[in-house]
């Protein structure tokens, strides 16, 4: 993601608010650093959507812009989150982009950053301080896609300052707001062959993409109709050594 200069300002005025801009960019024409950050984003986005594929109260996008006050909008000084979640606003509503005055003053609950060596430094410090003072996100996770080793995450605390998750067993870091870890996991997606951050639930499973959802129903459905073959065949064998011919 670009590092073109980012500036804090300040949080937008509920009370006195100005008129908000018309001429909104919603692509910044800034491609992602490399094909491996842009699988992994959608890895995020597409396998939280296959969890909740049964709730339409949240929101989850990235590499787009989210729009906090007139000032940000207007120098175009911010680019979007790599990956970002809200909860409890309706997600039936199509969005370009995240507008916070036109979402009733909600930021992200979660955000994660996709690191690289040229935007390590941005994504811990400056916006990591964004995100904690003036989006107020509740979790907040950095990976670089390059790197297994790189995770990292802060939770917001009572006083509204970040304090950092820790790791469990086998380095994966909980968010609370999700319900879900965040840890890696070595495989092939999208016919590359890397080590890719995923989430996974309560009980330490891998939540899974549809295409794996799909192959994963597909094979239970495989060993049900063996399992019923089995038991066929079991009780024919029963039958025929009673002398009963299992045709009738």
């Amino acid at each position: 993601m670009s590092t073109d200069a980012i500036k804090q300002t300040d949080e937008w005025d509920w009370e006195n608010p100005p008129m908000p801009p018309t001429d909104l960019i919603f692509d910044d024409g800034e491609p992602l650093e490399s094909n491996r950050h842009r699988i992994a984003m959608n890895t995020l986005i597409r396998s939280l959507q296959e969890a909740w594929s049964e709730r339409n109260d949240f929101f989850t996008g990235g590499n787009m812009f989210v729009y906090y006050n007139s000032a940000q909008a207007r120098n175009r000084d911010f680019r979007g989150p790599d990956f970002f979640v809200v909860l409890d606003v309706d997600a039936t509503v199509s969005r370009q982009g995240w507008v916070v005055w036109d979402e009733g003053g909600r930021y992200p609950d979660v955000i994660v950053e996709l690191m690289s060596p040229s935007t390590a430094a941005v994504d811990t410090g400056i916006k990591k301080g964004i995100y904690e003072r003036t989006f107020r996100t509740r979790d907040y996770f950095v990976f670089d896609p390059f790197d297994p080793a790189s995770l990292q995450g802060w939770r917001l605390d009572a006083n509204f300052r970040y304090q950092s998750i820790a790791p469990n067993e086998q380095g994966w870091l909980w968010s609370e707001t999700l319900g879900f870890w965040l840890g890696t996991w070595q495989g092939t997606i999208d016919r590359e062959i890397a080590v890719w951050l995923r989430f996974y639930d309560r009980a330490e499973n891998l939540v899974p993409l549809p295409e794996e959802a799909y192959v994963a129903q597909a094979e239970e459905e495989r060993q049900r109709a063996e399992q019923e073959k089995q038991r066929a065949d079991r009780l024919a064998e029963q039958l025929r050594a009673l002398g009963i011919d299992p045709q009738f």
